[in-house]
């Protein structure tokens, strides 16, 4: 298994630029406020949130590439997201979220069909489910951006936004500037957001979020 603590600061340093060479642009955020729910925060995990993204590093760079086009594929921007080793999210904005759902169900099906091929486990079973959460306005929009960004430091991996190169982070704190992060963070705080968000037997409706909400097997 692929651990992030065990390289050398020359490693990740090495392995950050890459990752930056070749990411997208972050996409900034609407111009406007959104009234018809169009924003979503999506996730998925891997089944019994084994590690299986992070088998081994290039499987994470594979992977963060491939959901990044799938994304693109799916809806009309992506405003953020974050792999992680078991798990990740995507804020997203899309005019038919049933279509996005699709999508990303034949990007699981793909990405599992090539890792149970690599791993000679044939059958397995390597997601769980996708679920979504309908954006209610700017200000659930922006907590969930710094959530997404802040996740890796949440779950340990590292110290800093800048240091995870799997990530929408960097470029994010390139386009605002690291003044204006800082300020959407103190106003956007995180708080209690997505305390139970990873669990794989949660849904978008088991909180109470809009009627849009749901979830799906991939």
């Amino acid at each position: 298994m692929y651990l992030w603590r065990q390289l050398t600061d020359e490693q990740r340093a090495e392995l950050l630029e890459i990752r930056r060479r070749n990411q997208r642009p972050w996409h900034g955020p609407p111009r406007h406020k959104s009234t018809d729910k169009k924003r979503f925060h999506l996730t998925a995990a891997c089944y019994e949130h084994a590690h299986l993204i992070c088998a081994r590093h290039e499987r994470m760079d594979a992977f963060s590439n491939a959901l990044q086009a799938a994304l693109s594929g799916a809806g009309k921007h992506t405003f953020a997201w974050c792999v992680l080793p078991n798990h990740y999210h995507a804020l997203v904005e899309t005019w038919n979220l049933r279509e996005t759902a699709r999508l990303l169900g034949q990007f699981h099906g793909r990405t599992s069909f090539e890792w149970n091929r690599q791993d000679d486990a044939r059958g397995r079973t390597c997601f769980h489910r996708v679920s979504d959460r309908a954006i209610r306005g700017d200000r659930h929009f922006w907590a969930a951006m710094n959530y997404i960004h802040h996740n890796p430091v949440h779950h340990g991996w590292v110290g800093t936004w800048a240091d995870w190169p799997w990530s929408s982070a960097a470029d994010y704190l390139s386009s605002v500037g690291r003044e204006e992060a800082l300020r959407v963070w103190r106003e956007y705080p995180v708080g209690d957001y997505g305390k139970t968000w990873d669990s794989p037997e949660t849904s978008a409706t088991d909180h109470g979020e809009e009627e849009e909400g749901t979830s799906y097997s991939g």
